[in-house]
């Protein structure tokens, strides 16, 4: 029986003759001989199976034979609709979230789940199935830009920006000589920013969002200041921050904007996996050096609601943290920081020593072990969550319900601020016991959930 896991093919990639794109393929599956059809099938499953299995591995939380399945799955539906005449353009993202609503669908049906218990991890299928929506929220615009894009420029864009490859390989995907599609990659970017701007005003929940557009548009793409009144109005407005946000993207690397729009669930993950991703190509990415550095500038100028003026003492050390507080950070991440000191946690009433901006502090009580065996503790504990570099700590905003968001408050003994982590890894309102913070109900930002029952 051939081995599911067949090796990530050399590039450009392989085909039945010299400069066969994907849809020269697909058209190989549209009344054709089974045995012609089968060549078909075997090529594009050699471009494109390793990232998808890659990627049901992430949505299971399991490098299980399950995941082989998934992937199969997946790939049966894309092949089924080539094969009744859909363009075979950007197979590699169509691919991808059909694996990601294959573990959904999975997930949700208790006779499957029965069979295969590797859809019932709460980081994995569970928690996929309980979440409202695959997109974040602060993706919404980047998403919708995206989609509105033709295949050939999604397929540019997913091949360099998020797999990180030379323009050499979604040319032969496409068909195309590189030169050619160089200049399609450039068209592709400002199509993608000229959507994510339209977007914003077409969503925009007040007059004055829309009015804020091209205000909040023109000086994030020349790299100017904001003008006094923009400012304002994105300390007061969550929806034009995150449109901010998403548009300073576009002075730097474009990937993570990219894949948590089209994937959302284990996005990041994703992005790390991905083998094109070496220090090499990193430093001729478009997020290296200057124009890093022009995106560091340009989060700096985004106001953020609590967000302490220069010269105002222990200041963020970094425009990471704006936006949302702690929305970056997954709950997850929150307790392995806890385990590795990146943030400390406070024991008592008293605040316990923090730990340095850069983690070369020690967690009150931790181990001396080394950091690859940095565990939680194993009885619960009630604690408070300190960003040591702010020196806030992590609370409950608004009431204490399903939904919540958080953010990051002067510490007190309030019981908002306090939580008990366990052997589980589940992060919970010492307020409301029955609530955890969950990352995946709002895909990446971290808000309060029903806690997830362990299944045994």
């Amino acid at each position: 029986m051939p081995t599911p896991h067949p090796p990530l093919p050399p590039y450009p990639p392989p085909g039945g003759a010299s400069g066969e794109s994907d849809e020269d393929l697909a058209a190989r599956l549209r009344g054709r001989p089974d045995g012609e059809a089968a060549q078909a099938v075997a090529l594009l499953m050699a471009r494109h199976w390793k990232p998808a299995l890659d990627y049901a591995v992430i949505c299971l939380a399991s490098p299980s034979e399950t995941a082989s399945m998934v992937a199969a799955a997946a790939f049966h539906q894309v092949l089924d609709r080539l094969a009744l005449g859909e363009p075979a353009l950007a197979l590699r993202p169509r691919t991808l979230v059909a694996v990601r609503d294959t573990v959904k669908e999975w997930a949700a049906e208790d006779r499957t789940t029965a069979v295969l218990p590797d859809l019932v991890k709460p980081n994995g299928g569970r928690g996929m199935r309980a979440a409202k929506s695959m997109t974040p929220e602060n993706r919404k615009l980047a998403e919708r830009s995206f989609q509105s894009l033709p295949g050939l420029a999604r397929c540019l864009l997913w091949h360099t920006e998020v797999e990180a490859e030379s323009i050499a390989v979604p040319a032969a995907l496409l068909g195309m000589d590189t030169d050619t599609a160089s200049a399609a990659l450039e068209q592709a970017r400002e199509k993608f920013r000229e959507g994510c701007v339209h977007a914003h005003r077409e969503l925009a929940p007040t007059k004055d969002c829309r009015f804020y557009n091209r205000l909040l548009d023109v000086p994030i793409r020349r790299g100017g200041a904001l003008l006094p009144d923009v400012q304002q109005h994105l300390e007061e407005c969550r929806y034009c921050r995150s449109a901010a946000e998403q548009l300073s993207h576009f002075e730097g690397g474009l990937g993570i904007l990219i894949t948590e729009a089209v994937l959302g669930w284990g996005a990041r993950r994703y992005l790390e996996l991905r083998a094109g991703r070496t220090p090499q190509t990193a430093a001729r990415g478009r997020g290296a050096g200057r124009h890093g550095a022009e995106r560091r500038r340009l989060l700096d100028r985004i106001p953020t609601p609590g967000r302490r003026a220069p010269g105002e003492g222990g200041g963020l050390r970094s425009s990471r943290t704006l936006l949302t507080g702690v929305g970056l950070t997954s709950a997850g991440l929150l307790a392995a920081m806890l385990a590795a000191g990146l943030w400390s946690h406070d024991g008592g009433a008293d605040p316990a020593a923090s730990t340095s901006a850069t983690g070369d502090g020690t967690v009150p009580g931790a181990g001396t072990g080394t950091p690859g065996t940095a565990q939680l503790p194993t009885a619960p504990a009630v604690t408070r969550l300190r960003n040591a570099a702010a020196d806030l700590c992590l609370d409950i905003r608004g009431t204490v319900k399903a939904g919540a968001g958080t953010e990051l408050a002067a510490c007190s003994t309030d019981r908002t601020q306090q939580w008990s982590y366990e052997e589980d890894g589940l992060l919970r309102s010492e307020e409301n016991p029955e609530l955890c913070l969950d990352s995946h109900a709002d895909a990446g930002v971290v808000i309060l959930g029903t806690c997830a029952e362990a299944k045994g």
